[in-house]
């Protein structure tokens, strides 16, 4: 009897949508922010997709946050924010704006807008307890580190070994590198004997499975990343408590 969990030396999972997501939508804390500088409420739909757009363009023309550029933190939400608005048709004088950006930025450094799902911190322990070393793999900046994972209960030491975030590493999903840097921080192990957790087909499963890691796609949402996930033949669980099952199943003679 060999169960799953006995084959890997390491497993590493995305962070948003995985292991925490947001309490509402973003437009909700945007909206807030207004409101406490004396404006009206802009609309939560137009502020939802100005943000899409406006963090593709960024992401695009400065990646993993300004990182090859030195673009501080501060300075690129900044101006990501700004341009979320301004696509809404929400323009404010600068006064007004360093004022609402401010609380929008302590906002999402803070554990405010976000939430644990209850099977994330059992999970993290029991793989620890069975000398699994368990590292986050994310397309997040210093903040889910340093801030955003502690204060949400998500320890580095009790709940998990190392994290590659790709506004410190200056990589990003789904490019292999991230996953080899994972590797390397787990103590140089081999892909056949990691295996990665998370919720985007191509940022996570197709991206770990091209460096020769086990893949299994996280499905809490209900998305389309998951049907298409079936359809070409990847494990799909509904949360890591049947993860949990599944590691621990007989019936599988090796990983996937």
């Amino acid at each position: 009897m060999l169960y799953i969990v006995k084959r890997l030396r390491c497993i590493t999972l995305d962070i948003t949508g995985t292991l925490i997501a947001y309490k509402g939508d973003l437009g909700d804390s945007y909206c807030l922010a207004v409101q406490a500088v004396g404006r009206p409420c802009p609309s939560y739909k137009r502020v939802d997709e100005g943000f899409k757009v406006a963090y593709a363009e960024l992401a695009k023309k400065h990646p993993c946050f300004g990182f090859a550029d030195n673009i501080p933190n501060y300075v690129w939400w900044k101006i990501c924010v700004r341009d979320s608005f301004v696509k809404a048709g929400y323009e404010y004088d600068d006064e007004t704006f360093e004022n609402i950006y401010s609380r929008i930025y302590a906002t999402f450094g803070s554990a405010a807008p976000y939430r644990i799902f209850p099977d994330a911190i059992p999970f993290l322990r029991w793989l620890r307890k069975r000398d699994v070393t368990v590292g986050l793999v994310s397309n997040a900046e210093y903040r889910y580190r340093d801030i955003i994972l502690p204060a949400l209960g998500l320890n580095q030491g009790s709940e998990w070994d190392f994290g590659v975030f790709s506004g410190l590493e200056g990589v990003e999903k789904p490019d292999p590198r991230i996953f080899e840097i994972a590797l390397k921080k787990a103590g140089n192990v081999a892909p056949e004997e990691a295996l990665h957790i998370g919720d985007s087909l191509r940022k996570d499963y197709l991206a770990a499975r091209g460096v020769g890691m086990h893949a299994l796609l996280l499905d809490r949402f209900k998305t389309a990343d998951a049907v298409n996930g079936r359809k070409s033949g990847a494990i799909v669980l509904p949360d890591l408590t049947a993860t949990k099952d599944w590691l621990t199943s007989e019936k599988l003679v090796s990983c996937p």
